[in-house]
């Protein structure tokens, strides 16, 4: 059986959740409203301020299911009421991120400027100008954002410069040894 998959969902107060007709869970909390569709086949029961899944056989596409769905759930869960977030910092010589309004303006070495706007689900904060914290309540949709942005200017692999994740670990390689 799935360690993962059959560990209760512990509901926290201020939280609720529906399940309707074709496994569609929704869950209000604090910070907002998530809806996701789960595969037909998983047994989802809310018993005692605890949220159950089951699945109805050992078959290896339910033994797959069984851990991803109880995933995707107790994510709703914690996205409803603490929320995500995904800390990025800009390294190199003169680049850095300023928030102007909406947008996350950021000077990475272009002769242009780069601009991401934020969107409904994404907040964009800058606490200062080498780091950028993307917040919001799906945990999916903060990580594809963060990468997003990411990608406006990768980390090189000789000097390290550009946008990583903090803690991230970028391997400098050796640059050309010269004449000989």
């Amino acid at each position: 059986m799935s360690r993962i998959g059959r560990a209760p969902i512990n509901v926290p107060a201020g939280v609720d959740i529906t399940i309707a007709e074709g496994n569609r869970i929704t869950v209000k909390g604090p910070k907002g409203t998530l809806e996701r569709t789960v595969a037909p086949q998983m047994k989802v029961e809310l018993k005692d301020g605890a949220l159950t899944v089951s699945r109805p056989n050992d078959e290896k596409q339910n033994r797959a299911l069984h851990g991803l769905t109880r995933t995707l759930i107790a994510d709703m869960v914690q996205g409803v009421t603490d929320g995500f977030h995904k800390d990025l910092e800009i390294q190199g010589v003169g680049y850095r991120a300023v928030k102007e309004g909406k947008n996350l303006v950021m000077n990475l070495g272009y002769s242009h400027q780069v601009i991401v706007p934020e969107t409904d689900e994404i907040q964009i904060d800058v606490p200062d100008a080498n780091h950028i914290v993307i917040k919001g309540i799906d945990k999916q949709k903060v990580g594809q954002f963060a990468a997003d942005v990411r990608n406006k200017r990768p980390p090189e692999p000789y000097k390290g410069k550009g946008i990583r994740y903090v803690g991230e670990y970028v391997r400098i390689k050796e640059g050309k040894t010269g004449a000989k």
